[in-house]
């Protein structure tokens, strides 16, 4: 169990991360969102002891990362904001020396390099200087460090950041592989990576948390929860549909995009699940409308995240 209690971080006056407390289990991946600035690096550097908290608690696999922090950090694998490596070493030599600091021997150790170099495609650049390596390969690179202990806690600051899509969709399938016996905290700016392989998310802002949930549930308070979005054929009239979705019982309003000639019906407060989708159904229906399009929307992640932390970006 990854354990925080009342963790806070003050410079000065200034308060960085203000009494935060949560825990992650193994088998969970914990997405960590927020605006620039809400803390969040500062709570990774603190739960992997490089920086230490000005008030609070920190117990890794029962380990206090203050009390006993060589036994806490064997058991962390971490990925830090850029990734840092040494520019003049090879990946090769890197991960040999990563190894080697991990106290990897035998046939153990020559098994985790084998395994992390195929799990993050490193093979064409293993002799490569790092420093010559694109920002995705150095991503790779520090990922594979992370991991290569095979620890029990991951703590990932941006996983993907520099990577083309095809290398994010095999991180993030990575990462869900790692996740059934390990304890993942993953701080993103991509929701969309949240929604992929998050177990659940906590979003902060102001060193705070605001919000603690499974995505699906979060995604529950978008406004855009039980929508149904359709679009309407070029000889149907536009005006005419708006106005008679917007006499549907169950709904709170009608958003009409004349350019793509899409009409989202937004579900009310205390709709049944898939209600006004019934009732936009029927309708259509009944009026005989040319519909090139009908979707049922689950809600946006992105707009509950605004909402949330007050409209910024994450």
């Amino acid at each position: 169990m990854l354990k925080i209690e009342n963790l806070t971080k003050r410079y000065g006056s200034h308060t960085v991360v203000d009494d935060l407390s949560f825990c992650c289990a193994p088998g969970e991946v914990l997405g960590f969102l927020g605006p620039n600035g809400a803390g969040k690096s500062t709570t990774m550097k603190m739960v992997t002891g490089f920086v230490s908290p000005t008030v609070g608690c920190i117990s890794v696999c029962g380990h206090d990362i203050d009390q006993a922090p060589l036994e806490a950090r064997r058991c962390i694998g971490y990925l830090p904001e850029g990734a840092p490596c040494y520019p003049e070493m090879t990946p090769r030599s890197f991960l040999e020396f990563v190894a080697d600091i991990r106290r990897l021997t035998g046939t153990d150790r020559n098994t985790r390099l084998d395994s992390v170099i195929e799990a993050l495609h490193l093979a064409p650049v293993l002799n490569q200087v790092i420093d010559t390596l694109s920002k995705g390969f150095k991503r790779r690179v520090g990922l594979a460090q992370a991991i290569i202990h095979d620890p029990e806690v991951l703590i990932l600051d941006e996983p993907t950041d520099g990577l083309d899509p095809n290398q994010k969709h095999e991180v993030r399938e990575l990462i869900r592989s790692m996740a059934t016996n390990k304890m993942i905290v993953l701080s993103t700016h991509i929701l969309e990576e949240v929604e992929a392989v998050c177990t659940r998310a906590i979003i902060i802002a102001n060193g705070s948390i605001l919000a603690d949930d499974t995505p699906e549930q979060l995604a529950r308070r978008s406004r855009y929860h039980n929508a149904v979005r359709l679009s309407v054929g070029a000889n149907e009239n536009l005006d005419q549909a708006q106005a008679a979705l917007a006499q549907l019982v169950s709904i709170d309003g009608v958003e009409v995009d004349p350019s793509s000639r899409t009409i989202t019906v937004l579900a009310g407060a205390q709709t049944r699940d898939g209600e006004t989708w019934q009732e936009v159904f029927d309708l259509i229906s009944r009026q005989n409308w040319d519909i090139t399009s009908l979707q049922l929307e689950t809600g946006q992640l992105d707009q509950v995240f605004r909402e949330i932390t007050g409209g910024s970006h994450a």
